[in-house]
């Protein structure tokens, strides 16, 4: 009986785990030029993955010059996303990737501010541009 408790309780733990544990699998056309981790991307089409369960994200674009890693950390919104999104701080003409969601999840990804956001964010009052993505 104990061994079986023990089984029911590591299914669960496992299910819970990979529930727990969302894919970022995206693909975006994004139509203006914005910055990761203080490098300047292009506009283009790019697919963004993660790299298993951990934080890393893989950003690649229309070129090799645009494709990078970036940490990332989870961030929780109350209702499930109805559409897969990226979304932008954007300051001025300054476009930032700061969160991805994935539809139907209420977890989300959300990138830490680099120093140069920081700067801008000084100088202006961020407005949030979201960017619908497809699931790949």
């Amino acid at each position: 009986m104990k061994k079986q408790l023990f089984v029911l309780l590591g299914l669960g733990l496992l299910v819970g785990m990979s529930a727990y544990a969302q894919t970022v699998n995206l693909k975006a056309d994004v139509p203006f030029n914005f910055i990761i981790r203080g490098a300047t991307l292009p506009a283009g089409e790019y697919t963004i993955q993660g790299l298993g369960d951990g934080p890393a994200i893989a950003v690649r674009g229309p070129n090799p010059k645009a494709n990078t890693i970036v940490l990332s950390q989870r961030c929780a919104s109350i209702n499930a996303v109805k559409r897969s999104k990226l979304v932008f701080h954007r300051y001025g003409d300054r476009y930032f990737l700061a969160q991805l969601w994935v539809a139907g999840s209420g977890s989300g990804r959300q990138l830490p501010k680099s120093p140069r956001e920081m700067e801008v964010a000084r100088d202006y009052t961020v407005q949030d541009a979201v960017l619908f993505a497809a699931l790949r």
